[in-house]
This record gives C-alpha cells, structure tokens and sequence, in this order.
C-alpha cells in the first residue's frame, strides 16, 4: 500500500491528502538504513550441500558440508581448503530395502568459546555405522583435527527406517552452556506422526519427541567439561534424578528445531522449526504451520499433539482407520505404547510466530508458498569487541531470521519483555538460495550460508554470503548504455551514463575507456560521449565513475562493430494498448537484417525468428522476460514461465533435467504429457500441494499463486522436453483466455527475437540478436494509478480490496501516458458525487494530449439521490411482521451499489496522453466533485 502512494506523488495537494491518510500507512523509521547500504559479498562458493558455519576473529570460516566434509575459508589466499572428512552416514533403508538419501550426516558445528586458547571444535554427526547421533570434540592444530584428542561428549539414539529431521543447531550462553537442537527422526508425513501399531515405532513421534525420556526432539543443554564429559546446569526442564526423564533437556515437543541462538541480554533462546507438511485443515489434524519460536524458560513446545497457536492433531488410530480425541494443551497426557517416560507432561508454551504454506492473517509479511524455518540471532551491538564493520542501531535488539524455503531474511522487532511487535524485510532485493545458516561474525558483518538449489547433491549456486553495511561515503551506482550496440564499420555510437547516481549526492567524475581490436584505448571524461568505430571487431566501452571522495565504481558493456543489429519488429492490427478478454489480436512479425536478408525476401526463415505470447497475471514483472531472453531456443517462448520459477521455490524442489528432492521438469513431461485434463491436475496440484507421487517428501501448496502463473508454468513444464515447440508462427492470431479465478488485470506480452549469423570469415565479429516485446494492458485502471495527479487528492476506500479513489476538485486533472484509444467505443468510470461527503458534481472532459486538447468524450455526474435507509429498514421490519406464516423473512438491505458512468468516445486512432480534466465553475474551491476510483475502456 506505502509504496503506490510514494509511486504517485507528484503534487503538494497529493502529499497533503496523503498526509490526512495516514491512518491507512505505515511511515518508515527515519532511522532505518538504506538499502544500498548493505553489499553482499561471496566469500566462498563452489561448496557441497553446506550446513553450518562459524567465524573466527581473523576472518576466517570453518564450513560443515552433510557428506562428513570439513572445510575452512583462508582470508590472506580467499580459497578454500579441505580441512578434513568425518566418516558420517547420509542414508536410510526404506521398507523395501532400498537406501535412500536421509538429512543426516555431518549436521552440526560450533567452536568453543575459549577456542582462541584450547582451539577445540565439536561437530555433531551421523555414526557411519551405528544408529545414533554423535557430539564429538578435537583439539584443531595447524588447520588438522588432532585425532587423538577426540572426545565423544554425548550420544543420541536414532534409526534409520525412514526419514527425517535431525537438527543439529548450536551456540553457548554467557556461562559456557552449550545448546544442541535434536530433531525428532520419526517419518514424515503430512499430519503429526502418532502410529501405535506394534513395529511402528519408527513413525510414532509420542516416542520421541514427546517422551521425557528421549532425546530426540528436544534442544539439550549441558555443560562441557574439560576432560570431554558434560555436566547439566540447573534449571533445565527435568531436574537431574527425575525418574523417567533425561536431564539434559532445556525443551521438548519439538518436530524439527533449527538453527537457534541466544540473546545476550535476556538469555532467551531462538530457533525456527520446521512443521508438517499439510495445506489444509481435515480430520486429521490442522493444517501445518512452521514457526519462529522463542523460549523464555524451559518448556514443553507441543508436537507431535500440537502446532501453531495451540492447534491440535487428534491421536490417528492406524488399526481403525479413524481419528481419536486430541490433547488438552493445559494438561497433555502421554499413552504411547512407545512412551518410556512421563505420562502426564508439562502444558505447552506459546509459540511466537508461526506460518501456513497460505498466506498468514497474522503474519502476512512472510508470504506464501514452501516453508521451512532457519532461524537466525538476535543483534547487539554489545556482543563485539572493536567490530570494523558493525550494524546501525536501527536493528539493535531486533531477531534477524531467515527462511530457508522463501529465502528471505526478516528483521523481527520486540519490546522489552521479549513481545513481539513487528516484522520487516531485511535487504529485501538479495535473495539467497535456500539460506541454512544464518549469524553475525566477529567483525559486525551478517554471515549467510546458501544451500543451493539443488538437494542431497552439490549446487553450482551454494556459497558462503558476508554482508557488509557500509554507514560512510557509497560507491556511486553505474550505468552505461549505447544507442547502436553495433553495425557495419563505420559507424556512431553515443554513449550514455544516464541513469547514474550517488547516493551520498556527491559531484561525480566520469571516464568512457574504449578498448578494440588492434588498436589503443579511447577515453573520454563525459558523460555521455559520441564514439566512432571504424574497425570491424568487439570493443569493450567500460564507464568508471568516481565521487567526491574517491569511491569509484564500473559498469561495461560490449559495442559489435562489423555486423549490423538485425531489426525485429512486432505488428498489431487493432489496440497496441490493451487486450480484450475472448477477442482475438491478429499479429504478424517482420524482421530484416543488412547483411542476412529479411522475412520477406525469405532469405531469413520463419522458424529461425523466436516468437511467443503470453498472459501474465497482475503484477508481474515484464522488465525481467526482457532481460532474460537472450536466444532462439525453446527457453523464448516461455520466458515468462522462467522468470516466475526463478522468483519462486520450484528450484528449492526441482530441477530441468536432474532429481533433486522432487522429480526435474523433464520427469514430470515424460510422465504427464498429453494425458487428457494433465494441466488443469497439475495446476490444482502446484496450487492445493500433494504427496505419495513421486516420493515421501510432500509438494509444498501455493494457495497465493495466481492461476494464471500456476498454469503458465505448467504449460512450460509439460513442454520443456519439446524442442519442437521453441517458437510460434511469425503471422497469426491469438485469444487472451482469463484463467479461472484470476482477476483479469493482468497483461499480454508478444515477444520476438532473432539472431543472426556471425560475419562470414571473420571469427572477431560474432552474430547479434535483436528482439521487440509489446506489452497489452488489462483495459481496467485504477483512477490513483494515473501518471499524474494535479489538484486532486487520494481516498481510502472503505471496503477491503478496493484500494484507492482519486477525490478532484474544480480543474483538477489525471492523465494516462500513451493510451490508444482505436477500436474504443465507450469508457466506463466508477464515479458517484455524494451529497453526504459534500461533493458538488461535475462534468469529466477526455482531451488528448493536453488539458486544452481535443476532446474526445464528456459526461457530467450529478449528485446522486440519497438513499433514505431508515425508510427501507421500517418497511421491510413492517412487512415482515405482516408476513404469512411460514414465508421467509426478508433480509435488511444493503446500500445500494452506484450505477457507473459510461463516457462516449469520438473515433480516435493512434496512441495519445489522455487528460481527464474535472470542472464545475460554480463549485468552491475546497469543495470536492465527486469520488473517481476505476476507469475501463470498452470496444
């Protein structure tokens, strides 16, 4: 909502109006840091399904990678080394004896907290041969785990009959406790796992994590001692000597806690934990949320009878078939056969924020979609000595947590008792891939640890992110561009630095540096020069831009001189605005090139030219199909389809062509592809979630997801095995269709690309691709969307969803920028004039181009009667009264809905501004018109 009104501020009765709408905004913290601020810096790349990390105080980063790797980054050198490979087992023997990838391996990290004095490291890890988990400590010396020093601190039993969560989260607080989160290593399906048949163990969570005297699904504290034992602190769950209980138990009734951290000032424990995997609620239970969870004091946090706010799963009776009673939060009793501890256990502690895969009423900042909770440390500015780079005090006691599914990193804000209070987006344009680990460095820096993409195997896109806040001078932002990215020699081009800006609102310098083949290097110390290119090759134009004090920074792009750009250009016949739902818009594409030929003359073929058309849903980003189309490949014509996978978590599952957690793109094509009715199956499942296909791993649900994106997607992913279908004819005619349940507001984009040949016997002057995208509007804009507002203000409207009214006065004007107006017969505008809110009427003139321009349509809006309601209610009360017996009793009426105003347009061709002027010469000045919220134009 904050960022439309920012968007379209462009006079101060606007601001004022805003001003007097500031019950309906959220204004920013005038403390809160840029953005541009922060720089993310990969500081180790290239990793194999890396899980924890830490940092030491000389910058250097020990990194624990699940296949038992050990590894450490080197500042001085900035590479990484193997350090050492523990022995770990990563499976688990399903029922039919096949092993299959588990979570477990080498699963946690922490260095001591006297590190710098006893150089002593524990890792938590899977034995390679026994079910059990295994905290272990080395003495580290000369960057090699001393073996002989090894000392196995505690144990955990475990099997290995089915999958998952296994934790392996840990930090210390002030008093050198350490904190161990254990997962719950009970099988995962979609509801709480409570199976009490006999040899089900395995699946029966009331065993684990919600026996006392278990240590899985719990986080533990203990004390480490010097000689490799450990000794419990007081005050954790269970005192120690408790019958039927483990003492080491800080908090139970955990399915799978993550990463967690201490607050320094409060000892508060945080951590994410990951909850099941169900979209919806049934009778088997609710539907699963995951949370951010933190504990005041040792407690009992509910799984597997509870989840969320205290929502519970009834006991699943598997003999029967049937759901059984659900447990009382205030007195959980536990009568698992498989339950050797306590029966009658602790009542729940709060959790403190949780999330469906839906959107989250309460929550509705963390989106939508996968989910799965990291986790993350609270700041202080307190908790480094001398930091070089620390974060400002904008999020001193704030929770920085991560999502490891959504990949994004809030900042959580609470009051001095720990309440929570709100949340925002941290850097919300870095978007790291499948964030697992996630704590500040010794330095002040944000340390982020990305998974990749790809699961149970390496990921090109994993690494190690420091991000550093920079609250100095800033580097000024670049960017370079030309009008002729190329042509034959010779030629000119202009050079353009537009665009470029200085943060700080420093004096910037600017130096082109043109480098070719053959030939020295060109510079000029403009801002935007004109370059002449008179030898056939590739150059490279670099733009360095330095400020007032120094800081500089470069942008490059690449100049092809010796072969000519081709010209592609897409033809509408009818409105180049908008579309019209069922109606359809012919098209037809040209492109020529100097030195290939053209369509026409048919020495450039039909199938060498990419062309696509797309619907997209509102709100989608077109900019990004532009930069990501590149090729003549089957990748053009669904562009669009990859750039909403790309800001989505399909890759956090799948993969084109390889198995990653779920089955690739290329699997679900092979298996569905031409099946009757696949698409509309496919799209309700990528929308609802669904398990048992492809695998135990449920597929996440996307309630949020627009079905108009859910099918494009889809549609793609059926297709993405036929090279056959890379692109559509150059001359036809395509039907907008409305997916079922989307709005309609969306856009259409034709989009054609061609490239051509590399220049003929000179391998230095490589081909070039040109493309065109027109882009069609949904025919239905909303009045404060305008390009400009004058001498009108903004209204909230009261009913929810409905956005924005523009309120003009006298002379008051909104204009819509390059709007054809071909084929318009009507425009129909929501506009009513009040007598209640002191509306005087007005008459709505349509000129082009200009207020004083022609006019196009006019139509005056009256004051609209008023509804007497107090008359309908006494005679519909009267009339029920008087009703017969057995007649049904009329309902209270609703005020009624305005009829809206149809505006007849003159014949106009071409696009124009389209200027929608508001007058009534007898109107005071501070006297509104009318309310003017949604405009449509009709053919």
């Amino acid at each position: 909502m904050r960022s439309t009104f920012f968007r379209i501020i462009k006079s101060p009765v606007q601001l004022l109006g805003l001003m007097l709408l500031a019950a309906f905004t959220v204004q920013d913290d005038p403390s809160k840091p840029d953005e541009s601020r922060f720089t993310p810096i990969v500081v180790s790349d290239n990793l194999d399904e890396p899980m924890v990390f830490e940092v030491l105080p000389d910058g250097s980063v020990y990194i624990a990678e699940r296949k038992g790797a050990l590894k450490k980054y080197n500042p001085a050198t900035k590479s990484t080394d193997l350090i050492a490979t523990i022995p770990v087992n990563t499976k688990y023997t399903s029922a039919e004896g096949v092993a299959r990838e588990a979570e477990e391996g080498l699963m946690g990290l922490t260095m001591d907290p006297n590190y710098e004095k006893n150089h002593w490291i524990y890792l938590y890890y899977a034995d390679p041969t026994e079910k059990k988990h295994v905290l272990a400590r080395w003495e580290m010396r000369d960057d090699q785990l001393v073996e002989s020093t090894k000392k196995t601190v505690l144990e955990v039993t475990t099997q290995r009959e089915v999958c998952c969560h296994t934790g392996g989260g840990m930090t210390w607080d002030k008093a050198g406790n350490l904190y161990l989160t254990v997962g719950n290593n009970t099988g995962n399906q979609k509801a709480a796992q409570t199976d009490e048949r006999a040899g089900r163990a395995s699946w029966d969570d009331q065993g684990h994590a919600g026996n006392t005297n278990d240590l899985r699904g719990k986080i533990l504290r203990i004390h480490p001692e010097a000689d490799g034992t450990y000794t419990i602190p007081e005050g954790n769950l269970y005192p120690k000597g408790t019958a039927k209980t483990r003492p080491e138990i800080y908090s139970m009734g955990h399915r799978n806690p993550w990463r967690i951290s201490v607050d320094s000032k409060t000892g508060y424990l945080y951590w994410g934990e990951v909850g099941p995997d169900a979209s919806e609620d049934s009778e088997i239970g609710p539907r699963g949320y995951d949370e951010m969870n933190q504990a005041r004091k040792p407690g009992n946090f509910g799984w597997p009878w509870f989840v969320g706010d205290n929502q519970a799963f009834p006991v699943y009776d598997y003999a029967e078939n049937k759901p059984l009673a659900k447990k009382d939060p205030k007195n959980p009793i536990n009568t698992s056969p498989n339950n050797t501890g306590l029966k009658e256990l602790f009542p729940t502690a709060p959790n403190f924020i949780y999330y469906p895969y839906g959107i989250s009423e309460k929550f509705p900042l963390v989106g939508s979609g996968s989910r799965s909770a990291t986790g993350g440390p609270v700041y202080h500015r307190s908790d480094f000595k001398a930091p070089k780079r620390p974060w400002p005090a904008y999020y001193e006691n704030k929770w920085i947590a991560a999502d490891f599914s959504r990949g994004w990193i809030m900042a959580i804000s609470m009051n001095a008792d720990g309440d929570y209070q709100s949340m925002e987006r941290v850097m919300p344009t870095y978007h790291p891939v499948q964030p697992i680990d996630i704590k500040f460095g010794p330095s002040g820096d944000l340390y982020v640890l990305e998974y990749g993409s790809n699961w149970f195997r390496k990921s090109e896109n994993s690494r190690l992110v420091r991000i550093e806040y920079n609250g100095g001078n800033r580097k000024p932002i670049v960017m370079a561009s030309t009008d002729k990215k190329g042509g034959t020699v010779p030629f000119q081009a202009k050079l353009s630095a537009d665009g470029t800006k200085d943060f700080d609102g420093d004096a910037l310098k600017y130096n082109w540096k043109i480098v070719g083949p053959g030939t020295g290097p060109k510079t000029f110390n403009t801002a935007n020069p004109s370059v002449t290119f008179d030898k056939p090759g590739v150059y490279t134009a670099s733009l360095t831009v330095t400020d007032a004090k120094g800081a500089a920074n470069s942008q490059s792009l690449k100049i092809v001189a010796g072969n000519e750009p081709p010209k592609v250009s897409v033809n509408l016949e009818g409105n180049k605005t908008f579309f019209f739902a069922n109606k359809p818009i012919p098209y037809s594409i040209d492109v020529s090139d100097q030195e290939d030929g053209s369509l026409s003359d048919g020495k450039i073929k039909a199938d060498q030219v990419a062309v696509s058309i797309d619907y997209a849903s509102e709100g989608f980003d077109y900019a990004e199909v532009i930069q990501s189309q590149r090729s003549v490949d089957a990748s053009t014509q669904f562009a669009v389809a990859q750039v909403l996978i790309n800001k989505s978590d399909c890759k956090v599952c799948h993969q084109p062509n390889t198995k990653s957690v779920g089955p690739s793109f290329a699997d679900v094509s092979n298996k569905y592809k031409g099946k009757p009715g696949v698409t509309e199956m496919l799209v309700k499942k990528v929308l609802e979630g669904g398990s048992g296909v492809w695998g135990e791993v449920a597929m996440a649900a996307h309630p949020a997801l627009p079905v108009a994106d859910a099918e494009t997607i889809v549609k793609y992913i059926l297709n993405s095995t036929d090279k056959t279908l890379s692109t559509l004819p150059i001359k036809g005619s395509y039907i907008p269709k409305i997916p079922e349940k989307d709005n309609g507001k969306g856009s259409v984009l034709i989009r054609a690309a061609f490239t051509d040949r590399a220049v003929s016997g000179s391998k230095a002057v490589p081909a070039q691709t040109s493309e065109e995208m027109i882009i069609l509007r949904s025919p239905e804009l909303n009045a404060a969307e305008a390009d400009i507002v004058k001498g009108a203000e903004l209204k909230a409207l009261g009913t929810s969803g409905l956005g924005f009214a523009v309120i003009p006065f006298s002379n008051s004007l909104l204009v819509f920028n390059e709007i054809d107006l071909t084929g318009i017969q009507k425009i129909e505008v929501n506009a009513v004039a009040q007598k209640r809110e002191g509306a005087a009427g007005g008459t709505i003139e349509i000129h082009l181009d200009s207020p004083t321009g022609t006019i196009v349509g006019t139509q005056k809006v009256d004051i609209a009667p008023e509804v007497d309601m107090a008359k309908l209610m006494a005679e519909i009360e009267s009339q029920n009264k008087s009703a017969k017996p057995g007649e049904a009793p009329k309902a209270p009426p609703r005020r009624p809905t305005r009829a809206p105003v149809f505006i007849d347009i003159q014949e106009t061709k071409g696009k124009h501004d389209l200027y929608f002027v508001f007058k009534n010469d007898s109107a005071e000045a501070i006297q509104p018109l009318l309310s003017f919220s949604k405009i449509k134009f009709i053919q």
